[in-house]
């Protein structure tokens, strides 16, 4: 019976010992991918009209064009981007030259922003009227750098108009352009 008994105690614990032995690990590993598409394009809306008022010859004629809004819905990793303004001469009539407002005496300034949202740095062109310029040719009026994801920026531009010494009275149009990249 001892031996019986030592028998069985042997065999549980060789079987303990089986039991207790480590399993051998496995594991498998999955890439995952998704596509994260842009809402948009980059793009700016403007006033179609604005009127600066009334004024008289040597006179300057001011006042804000209306809210400019540049939309960044590219989700970019940088969404910088650069935004420029320029004019063309203000005409009446047949557009002599008493008739013509030469962009020469048409000046912009940006101001700060009326409204931004998104990372990264949005900067005016022209914070102040003491920084207005001509805009005979395209000017910087508003920029984002750095940040990323999708952004916008909104400001009211102030437009002035010289108008010369010698110009005929009426109703001057001209077109002030923005362009966003």
């Amino acid at each position: 019976m001892k031996k019986t008994l030592l028998s069985a105690c042997l065999a549980g614990v060789a079987l303990a010992v089986g039991l207790a032995a480590p399993a051998s690990a496995d594991e498998g590993s999955t890439i995952v991918t998704l596509n994260v598409t842009a809402a948009g394009g980059l793009t700016i809306t403007v006033p179609a009209t604005a009127n600066l008022g009334n004024g008289t010859e040597g006179a300057t004629v001011s006042g804000n064009l209306g809210p400019v809004t540049v939309l960044d819905q590219r989700a970019l990793l940088n969404a910088s981007w650069v935004t420029t303004v320029v004019a063309t001469d203000f005409t009446t009539g047949a557009g002599t030259a008493e008739e013509t407002i030469p962009v020469i005496n048409v000046r912009y300034w940006s101001g700060p922003a009326t409204g931004t949202a998104g990372s990264g740095t949005f900067t005016p062109g022209q914070p102040t009227a003491a920084d207005a310029v001509i805009i005979n040719v395209p000017r910087t009026a508003f920029t984002h750098t750095g940040g990323s994801g999708n952004n916008f920026a909104t400001w009211n531009p102030t437009v002035l108009v010289d108008v010369p010494v010698g110009t005929s009275g009426g109703t001057y149009t001209g077109t002030v352009t923005h362009s966003v990249l």
